[in-house]
């Protein structure tokens, strides 16, 4: 058991490895975590540069709402499903999807020159 609130160094000594080592490892699983992530949006992002050029050739426009109202109200269900609040997911889902539009605006302007 641990000393009241400004405990003893005796108590801060015996809980200090311990926690120092479950905060590594905590934050370790939280950098390879994050560099999944930033993979993960690299390649979604190599695929929608992709669709971008296939819009901007065919004449499409940059936006497609319908799907991003069906995507947003996928991604909502999942991430119930996962736990994760729902409207963070929506909103970083929001944010992905106007990175995307421009990027297809831009291909669009590119075809267009």
């Amino acid at each position: 058991m641990l000393c009241a609130p400004t405990r003893c160094q005796a108590c801060r000594e015996r809980e200090e490895p311990h926690m120092d080592d479950q905060l590594s490892r905590y934050r370790q699983s939280i950098d390879n975590i994050d560099a999944a992530l930033v993979y993960m949006l690299a390649e979604r992002f190599k695929v929608t540069k992709a669709v971008g050029e296939l819009k901007a050739r065919e004449g499409l426009p940059p936006a497609d709402p319908g799907r991003e109202e069906r995507q947003i109200g996928r991604l909502r269900e999942l991430a119930r499903d996962a736990d994760l609040d729902p409207d963070f997911t929506e909103k970083f889902l929001r944010f992905i999807i106007d990175e995307v539009i421009r990027h297809h605006q831009q291909a669009k302007r590119e075809q267009n020159a």
